[in-house]
């Protein structure tokens, strides 16, 4: 499955590019773990809507990942439900800085309450739209997509996204669970998920890609969070009868790139009367970074 001298992925917070060349099918494998607790740590959800969002920053590691790109790429819901906004984003590799993401999710708890316990994606999220936004370092210019969100989930959305977007064929399986741990109130969630793509330019066979989709369904939630559970063992029990060949493993982390220094430069844009009241008694205005829950403090 790998070539000699391959290093095995860590247990958690990578992505792991494969490829299944006799099929045409390129892949990526993506398991985190302290980086998906430490992006819910500051939002407190509910267990269906942490589900949920977890599930979004796999998605886009797998889909930042997946274009190689130098920027940022976005993911962005805007819906009905109660939970009516989840944004991710993901930074590729920078200087001395490993690729990242980070999340925030929007919920209006009264209306989430008076759901049924355990409520699914559609209750949680109604109607809405997915957005994916790319913006490359360069300078070039940004790219935005949008579809209708799937009532089947967020994996559905984006497998909807590269078929009327990119038209190219993708199979995508997410997965999110708690760990609970003892002396700790919240649990810590980690989260994972496998993306299947027809490799362009490949020779392949639509028979190869309907019999590999119908696998990747056949992958259970553990499967893809279980730290203990090596990515390449799952890999070869899936695809082992394709000569799945893994690349090395690269590392995923929690990352946002807030700072004061900008969040002060946007304020002092602002005019006297707009900045009124936003300071405390003490003159300084303290922000809360919404992805990471830093307050920054800035005197204007």
């Amino acid at each position: 499955m790998s070539a000699q001298g391959h290093i095995p992925a860590p247990p958690g917070d990578f992505v792991l590019p494969f490829d299944l060349p006799a099929a045409g099918v390129r892949g990526r494998l993506v398991r985190l773990d302290s980086a998906s607790a430490r992006a819910l740590l500051a939002h407190r959800l509910p267990e269906a809507a942490s589900r949920v969002m977890a599930e979004t920053l796999v998605l886009g590691v797998l889909l930042g990942t997946s274009l190689k790109l130098e920027g940022r790429l976005s993911v962005q819901t805007k819906s009905g439900g109660p939970l009516d906004l989840m944004v991710t984003d993901y930074y590729s590799a920078q200087d001395d800085r490993a690729k990242g993401v980070r999340g925030f999710a929007r919920l209006d708890r009264t209306r989430a309450e008076a759901l049924a316990a355990n409520p699914g994606f559609a209750a949680l999220t109604g109607e809405g739209s997915l957005a994916i936004t790319i913006e490359p370092r360069s300078g070039a210019q940004a790219y935005q997509g949008i579809v209708a969100l799937s009532p089947d989930g967020i994996a559905a959305s984006a497998e909807t996204y590269f078929a009327q977007s990119e038209q190219l064929p993708t199979a995508i399986r997410l997965a999110a669970a708690p760990l609970f741990e003892a002396g700790k109130a919240e649990p810590q969630w980690r989260a994972g998920g496998i993306m299947l793509q027809v490799t362009p330019g490949a020779q392949q066979v639509d028979d190869d890609w309907q019999r590999l989709s119908l696998i990747l369904k056949t992958v259970e939630d553990l499967e893809l969070v279980d730290t203990a559970l090596a990515a390449e063992t799952l890999l070869w029990r899936l695809f082992h009868e394709d000569e799945v060949r893994v690349h090395p493993a690269e590392p995923v982390g929690f990352r946002c790139d807030c700072h004061t220094d900008r969040i002060a430069s946007v304020l002092r844009s602002y005019s006297d009367e707009d900045r009124t009241g936003l300071a405390d008694a003490d003159g300084i205005i303290r922000a809360r970074c919404e992805f990471c829950g830093r307050v920054h403090e800035v005197t204007v």
